[in-house]
């Protein structure tokens, strides 16, 4: 290896097999190295003199980082989830992590030092962000904290790691409690409206779009009536989903093995599930139609259709782009306090009608795969029906009135008189 010394040995200029000359020194009991960018020896002395100066520059200063910067435990921290939470978490999970670092985080924190990271930088990245939005609307206060959440996890790989002692107070120092505001969901007279909307549009679809337009209109009654999430409806197969009478009821209903973020739990339909599941049993796999013209000249297709399987999915299909366009057609994307509704709504508005038919916030808690906390919170707090009439507006019988005390008095002696006589 050729090896080079400047500045009577502060610098060290070398060559290993590569192409380009490396430069060393030591500033402050710490080893610093840096590639030249240079093939020539003289540039690369050049190079090496002008680095080293501004190295011992910012050391005097204050400004040099002796740590491990937030950019290296970012990459740690990236490298260890992704084999940590495999199978446990999904890919675009993992995805979203780095998308938030590499967008938002790194080019904040990067290059700054593990412990300069404190509850007042952070306090100036949420001012950063709200204040420099490229689409000229300040972020969500949820994307902000899903943004934090990120940080908080360097860090905490960090402390693991023995980089850094302690982990500071990233908690927002004002408004920490927002507005709690409801899910989007349809209420019941929207959601007959949509029902009706993605009926008609099947009956008078095209046969080019017949298939998916039939498949949207089970698509969303099958939601509304079983509370799954799109993405376990999206993993749903043939196979984990059973038609059974039930016990108490006696009515036909679905019990579904559901996967999903939650892991596997199950599920137990509405009678109303039933029929939508029967025409996505029988409905045959889609078969693309091509043009009129072309189908008109070939002979008619002896072919049985070839129906679904136990290992297909009950939705193939993405209607996302016509689901949207209906509700639009008939102004349900937005409730009435601006919030947009999407494939999720459904989940939402199967809890809520549940919740206004009296059933036990406990059981669609255990049927839906969520906590009592996240119904009472997000659902149960803006329907009427959960409350109680006759335990509020109670009523306590008056008390008597009370006589004055001088009557009191004189009926008193009456009757110590009446005694005496």
């Amino acid at each position: 290896m050729a090896r080079h010394e400047l500045l009577g040995g502060l610098i060290q200029v070398y060559r290993r097999s590569g192409r380009y000359w490396q430069c060393s020194a030591s500033i402050g009991g710490r080893q610093h190295r840096v590639t030249t960018g240079e093939e020539d020896l003289s540039l690369a002395k050049e190079f090496a003199e002008d680095w080293f100066i501004e190295l011992r520059g910012k050391s005097r200063a204050g400004l040099l980082v002796t740590e491990k910067t937030f950019k290296q435990a970012a990459d740690q921290f990236l490298k260890e989830y992704a084999i940590i939470t495999e199978g446990n978490r999904s890919k675009r999970w993992v995805e979203g992590y780095e998308i938030k670092l590499r967008l938002h985080l790194l080019p904040f924190f990067g290059d700054m030092g593990l412990s300069t990271i404190t509850p007042g930088k952070v306090q100036e990245y949420r001012v950063h962000r709200i204040s420099t939005s490229s689409t000229g609307k300040a972020p969500a206060r949820s994307t902000i904290h899903d943004e934090i959440v990120a940080l908080r996890q360097v860090m905490k790989t960090a402390i693991r790691h023995e980089w850094l002692k302690h982990l500071p107070d990233f908690s927002p120092p004002y408004k920490t409690s927002g507005k709690v505001v409801h899910r989007p969901w349809f209420s019941p007279e929207e959601y007959k409206q949509l029902y009706e909307t993605t009926r008609a549009h099947a009956k008078a679809s095209q046969i080019h779009h017949k298939w998916g337009a039939e498949q949207l209109h089970d698509y969303v009654l099958f939601l509304a009536n079983t509370g799954l999430r799109p993405d376990e409806a999206k993993n749903l197969q043939h196979r984990d989903v059973t038609i059974v009478e039930d016990d108490h009821s006696g009515q036909r209903i679905l019990e579904i093995e559901v996967r999903g973020k939650r892991g596997v739990g199950y599920c137990k339909s509405m009678p109303s599930a039933v029929r939508p599941y029967e025409r996505l049993l029988s409905r045959p796999k889609y078969v693309k139609q091509g043009r009129a013209r072309a189908r008109a000249k070939l002979p008619p297709s002896t072919v049985p259709p070839e129906l679904p399987k136990p290992t297909d999915h009950v939705f193939p299909g993405n209607h996302i782009k016509m689901f949207n366009a209906l509700m639009g057609r008939k102004e349900l994307k937005l409730d009435r306090d601006g919030n947009r509704r999407t494939a999720y709504s459904l989940r939402h508005t199967y809890i809520c009608m549940r919740l206004m038919e009296g059933a036990d916030i406990y059981q669609i808690a255990k049927n839906c795969r969520t906590s009592v906390e996240m119904i009472e919170k997000f659902y149960a707090a803006h329907i009427k029906n959960r409350l109680d009439t006759a335990a509020i507006n109670v009523l306590r019988a008056k008390p008597k009135a009370r006589k004055p005390l001088s009557e009191i008095y004189e009926s008193a002696v009456d009757a110590d008189a009446q005694d005496y006589i």
